[in-house]
């Protein structure tokens, strides 16, 4: 294609200002519901925890737009591209565009340009904006939400600290650096051979050191076991506080360079999570990709006009939408079950889309 015609003509302000729009509008919708409804549900809370004004504004739904819209925008993308297409098929601006000379391809051009500014905006939303966000509304969510800190700690955590060391705790409180009963086991070539237990051990976040008054450790000697009881607790620990949490809602607070050297320490360590961070590092890039072959797919459905209209063609790039969003979310429920790769497993819905999104193309009109 002559690189003369690729530039922007009045046109293709006229479709970018088309796609902009219609995503502008349909994202301010869907965040100013859920903003009402979250607001509605979470009311209680704001009131009996005397949640500041000033604090629900800016630091839990401020925080909470950038995550929602960046969750949304694959789907608004979708629609909007169908919605205002059709609209230009059924008013045969279509076909006048068409007819007029300029090729199918040459009319992808300008929606191409808003699904470019569309990934742009979304890769810094994902790699850099929405992690920090994100930590800003769980502090949030701790200090005055019931459910808070239940939802980032759990009653019962079982990490794996090094190749052949692992450690349990019971009943962590992130308030206090405290838990109620502490267990670390080493292993050698599979067989545990010493276990250190203790009650009440508190955790120091800048040595990581557990402290407790009294601890009982046991060495395993073939099928005999030696019980040593002990005093003053003080040992190093490769464990940060945010991995006792939910260490799947920890890494979605981390900007993208803080993740891979996370997955780093993790893989020295010898984690049997690794899949689950790959799968979330895999999931900043794949996702606002996949605005291309979406918008692809949207043109090539809606460009021809058809007896249902404007209807017909949402009603089957939903279904094909929707499809798009589940089979995304089976993938990386496999790879983070070690069942596929995870670069194969997210990146797989995007290439097999491609294909349907090519296919489709091929079959609008020209």
């Amino acid at each position: 294609m002559n690189i003369r015609k690729l530039k922007i003509g009045i046109l293709d302000w006229y479709i970018i200002r088309k796609f902009i729009g219609t995503y502008a509008f349909a994202i301010l919708l869907i965040v100013v519901i859920l903003v009402v409804f979250d607001a509605v549900e979470k009311m209680d809370d704001f009131m009996e925890l005397d949640a500041p004004l000033s604090k629900i504004a800016f630091s839990y739904y401020l925080n909470f737009v950038p995550y929602f819209i960046n969750q949304f925008s694959g789907l608004i993308t979708f629609i909007s591209v169908i919605f205002f297409t059709s609209k230009m098929a059924y008013n045969t601006e279509i076909i006048a565009i068409l007819s007029g000379g300029v090729s199918f391809g040459r009319v992808m051009w300008p929606y191409f340009i808003s699904a470019l500014f569309i990934t742009l905006i979304s890769l810094i939303l994902n790699l850099f904006v929405i992690p920090g966000a994100n930590q800003r509304r769980i502090d949030f969510e701790s200090e005055y939400l019931k459910k808070g800190l239940k939802n980032n700690y759990e009653e019962h955590t079982y990490r794996q600290i090094t190749p052949d060391t692992y450690i349990y705790i019971q009943g962590y409180n992130n308030i206090g650096k405290n838990a109620d009963f502490m267990v670390l086991e080493t292993y050698d070539s599979g067989q545990i051979v010493s276990s250190l237990a203790a009650r009440n051990p508190s955790f120091d976040t800048k040595t990581r050191r557990w402290k407790a008054p009294k601890y009982i450790e046991t060495v395993y000697d073939g099928d005999s076991a030696y019980l040593y009881k002990k005093q003053r607790l003080d040992t190093l620990i490769n464990l940060s506080d945010n991995e006792i949490g939910k260490v799947e809602n920890y890494i979605q607070t981390l900007n993208i360079s803080r993740l891979r050297k996370f997955i780093d320490e993790q893989e020295r360590k010898g984690s049997d999570m690794i899949a689950v961070f790959k799968v979330e590092e895999h999931n900043r890039y794949a996702y606002p990709m996949s605005t291309f072959i979406l918008t692809l797919i949207g043109v090539s459905l809606s460009s021809r006009k058809v007896r249902g209209g404007t209807g017909l063609h949402i009603g089957i790039g939903i279904t094909l939408c929707f499809s798009f969003i589940l089979f995304m979310r089976f993938a990386n429920e496999f790879a983070k079950n070690g069942v596929l790769n995870p670069g194969l497993a997210v990146w797989t819905p995007n290439l097999l889309f491609a294909v349907i999104a090519v296919y489709l193309y091929k079959k609008a009109p020209k």
